[in-house]
């Protein structure tokens, strides 16, 4: 399932969930090594100012897991560093997502497993919290809830959270988006404008909303 093997972008997938009528979760997080991908199963974890439950999380994944780490969104400290994301490298899960910060960045690249999160601070957690009773059932990114019935994918564009009961047919969805779009793009590099291949003209012409037009040519940027 990941990206690269697939040819796929969040972006295909993202374009894929609107098409299908499924609610298009995605959350701005940037990876710490530009360029990586990751994707797989969510093993959530919520953090509450200690690493164990990321310890607990660990102990209870599966190879090819993502441990997607809900911080609250928090600016002021880091909830992940080097160590953590070495542990899950070696227990083989894909990747970390985290709703926050982390540190020990130079480290992590060192390390080479795809994480994502809102950028970088040296000040680890500054207080102990409550640990709530669903810390590793669910996590909270942003305005979306998710556990480990959701698949997460990242690259540049940002991170995208889908149902796994919707998988296959979202990813049939997104390679068809994909090959038509490389399709036009080809056209593009070939000298034929996107604007030709869409029959602009007519559409300034029709009076049609632009969709309607897609749908009337066959169109497949918006269609």
């Amino acid at each position: 399932m990941d990206l690269a093997e697939l040819d796929l972008t969040t972006a295909h997938l993202a374009d894929a969930c609107i098409r299908s009528n499924i609610p298009v979760r995605t959350v701005t997080l940037s990876p710490v090594i530009p360029g990586t991908r990751t994707s797989g199963r969510v093993l959530p974890a919520r953090h509450a100012g200690s690493v164990d439950i990321f310890l607990e999380a660990v102990e209870r994944s599966r190879p090819g897991d993502v441990l997607v780490v809900d911080n609250d969104g928090r600016t002021d400290e880091a909830c992940v560093g080097d160590l953590i994301v070495l542990e899950a490298r070696e227990a083989g899960l894909a990747g970390v997502v985290i709703w926050g910060l982390h540190r020990d960045t130079q480290d992590i690249r060192g390390i080479g497993l795809p994480v994502f999160s809102l950028g970088a601070n040296p000040t680890g957690p500054l207080s102990l919290r409550d640990r709530a009773p669903e810390a590793l059932s669910t996590a909270e990114i942003d305005q979306w809830t998710v556990t480990s019935d959701d698949v997460v994918f990242g690259d540049d564009d940002g991170v995208l959270f889908v149902p796994a009961s919707d998988l296959d047919v979202l990813l049939a969805k997104a390679a068809s988006i994909r090959d038509v779009e490389r399709a036009q793009a080809e056209r593009v590099r070939q000298g034929e404008s996107l604007r030709s291949q869409l029959r602009f003209d007519d559409y300034l012409a029709s009076g049609l909303t632009f969709r309607e037009h897609l749908r009337k040519i066959g169109g497949a940027v918006e269609e």
